[in-house]
């Protein structure tokens, strides 16, 4: 289970498991804004949402693009393939790697194992593929997964 923690402003930071969570808690770091009904964990309740008593300065995310990750990929694309619209489970470079293409956020999709098999090793325009708008770098608050 994961817990979003926001920032004293309310703007979401990142995500912690339970057991982070637990922590930031006994510690007074954060409060809890939002908690499952009826769940405790000892004598906290079971958290969904954490806010943090003091702001944090996050100047290390703006003007910097996130760095480039699977997980980054599957959170922008919203788990679904950008080919046909199925569950994706495999990352394909637009441009293969193959022929230089590398891991960055303009050249990589989420894709179904059917649809990046049938690109193969190809381009788009080889393998007869369409994208219904290009890669693109997410925004940081995508990333967070709110």
């Amino acid at each position: 289970m994961n817990v979003l923690v926001l920032n004293a402003s309310y703007e979401p930071m990142q995500r912690v498991d339970l057991r982070h969570a637990i922590r930031m808690l006994v510690r007074e770091v954060a409060v809890v804004e939002e908690a499952e009904e009826g769940r405790t964990f000892g004598s906290f309740p079971v958290p969904r949402v954490l806010r943090l008593v003091r702001y944090v300065a996050m100047r290390w995310r703006h003007g910097r693009r996130p760095p480039w990750s699977k997980r980054g990929v599957y959170l922008r694309d919203g788990g679904r393939c950008l080919y046909c619209g199925k569950r994706g489970n495999t990352i394909d470079h637009v441009h293969p790697q193959s022929r230089g293409g590398a891991d960055t956020w303009e050249n990589t999709v989420l894709a179904c194992g059917r649809c990046n098999n049938r690109k193969g090793d190809r381009t788009l325009a080889e393998a007869g593929l369409r994208l219904p708008s290009p890669p693109r770098v997410p925004r940081w608050e995508e990333l967070v997964g709110t």
